[in-house]
């Protein structure tokens, strides 16, 4: 994973890289929802300036033109709308501007191991991997997959379970999905444990491992640099806690798990592996 990570990273940064749309260039394209809050200035008509917000049946009520349906409008759709209905009453080529200062309709939710979780606007087409890199790209506690909740048609929700290695590592630009106002994207924590080597390997100690990713007692072994020269192969114990808090010791002849005669052995969190010295 922490070559994931790594790679992660210089995408993160090629992606900061790229040309940031001005507010004003992705406004146009942005679709206006309910609670956006507009600014609406009229051109020699001050009653019209108005800041508003849109309600949630996607419409505002301004000065002279009472109820206007704005929702699923771009802003130079309802600039037109606008000048279109002045011009039928009031005013001759009204000039409109309309800024849009909130985005609240178009937005998804970054969750889980990103440096900064939160809202996000959804400014015309954006992809998984681009949002993650607006939270601040994801932390060395990204677990190996990315959830991603979406509210269906009828109401429902579905899961789509993104393998993390096949996005960064294997670059599937299929998994690089655009998202749609509402998503829910979840970088699920995968916390730091330790496994402890202790006895005849050459580097003995705490080993901190994912805990999703644990080692096996041979890769444990192999992590801790190896047996010693004097490392009693044949009696290795592993001494853990089971669900009742009790201690259990477990004898394992790793010398037979490396000629293939036995499996080798999961090891748990806080497990504690103990290479004895062989007696000659």
């Amino acid at each position: 994973m922490k070559k994931s990570l790594m790679i992660f990273c210089i995408l993160l940064a090629f992606v900061m890289a790229l040309p940031v749309y001005a507010q004003e260039q992705r406004s146009l394209e942005y679709k206006i929802g309910p609670q956006d809050l507009l600014e609406i200035t009229v051109f020699g008509l001050d009653e019209m300036n108005k800041t508003v917000r849109v309600s949630e049946d996607g419409n505002i009520t301004l000065p002279l033109l009472g109820e206007i349906e704005v929702q699923d409008l771009t802003k130079s759709e309802l600039e037109q709308k606008l000048a279109r209905l002045l011009e039928e009453k009031y005013l001759q080529d009204p000039q409109v501007t309309i800024f849009i200062s909130e985005y609240q309709s178009k937005r998804v939710s970054i969750l889980g191991a990103v440096s900064a979780p939160g809202r996000y606007e959804l400014l015309g087409r954006q992809t998984l991997l681009h949002m993650i890199a607006q939270a601040g790209g994801m932390t060395d506690q990204a677990g190996d997959e990315i959830i991603v909740v979406r509210e269906t048609e009828d109401g429902s929700s579905k899961s789509l379970r993104i393998p993390l290695d096949d996005l960064v590592i294997k670059g599937d630009s299929s998994l690089n999905i655009p998202l749609e106002p509402g998503d829910i994207v979840n970088i699920p924590i995968d916390m730091m444990v330790h496994v402890y080597v202790f006895g005849q390997v050459n580097s003995p100690g705490a080993l901190e491992v994912k805990k999703s990713n644990i080692p096996t007692l041979v890769q444990a072994i192999a992590q801790a640099g190896g047996f010693s020269d004097r490392a009693a192969r044949g009696r290795v114990m592993i001494k853990r806690k089971n669900e009742q808090g009790e201690a259990e010791e477990i004898k394992v002849n790793v010398k037979a798990i490396m000629k293939g005669k036995s499996d080798d052995v999961s090891l748990k969190e806080n497990d504690v592996v103990f290479v004895p010295e062989t007696i000659f």
